[in-house]
């Protein structure tokens, strides 16, 4: 059941980290997009989306990993760091 709530967790931002990348992809052809009035609106909400999509999948993983103790040094916060 834990993977997968893991799995549902990171599907959405996945999706829109891809819709982002999809959007970007079609604004370099020139195909523009219904909701977006610019194609260079729509080239930054693609790049927001892919950012976000893909920041919070790596704050996941790494946020797992720090609990799991598989992360460097320097990736590692000591809880008197955080204090």
């Amino acid at each position: 059941m834990r993977r997968l709530m893991a799995f549902l967790i990171l599907f959405i931002p996945g999706a829109f980290a891809a819709y982002g990348i999809k959007i970007m992809r079609d604004m370099v052809f020139g195909i523009k997009l219904a909701p977006y009035p610019f194609l260079w609106l729509q080239f930054l909400v693609g790049l927001i989306l892919m950012i976000g999509g893909i920041g919070f999948i790596a704050g996941f993983v790494l946020h797992r990993d720090r609990k799991k103790n598989k992360v460097q040094s320097r990736f590692s916060q000591s809880i008197e760091k955080k204090q």
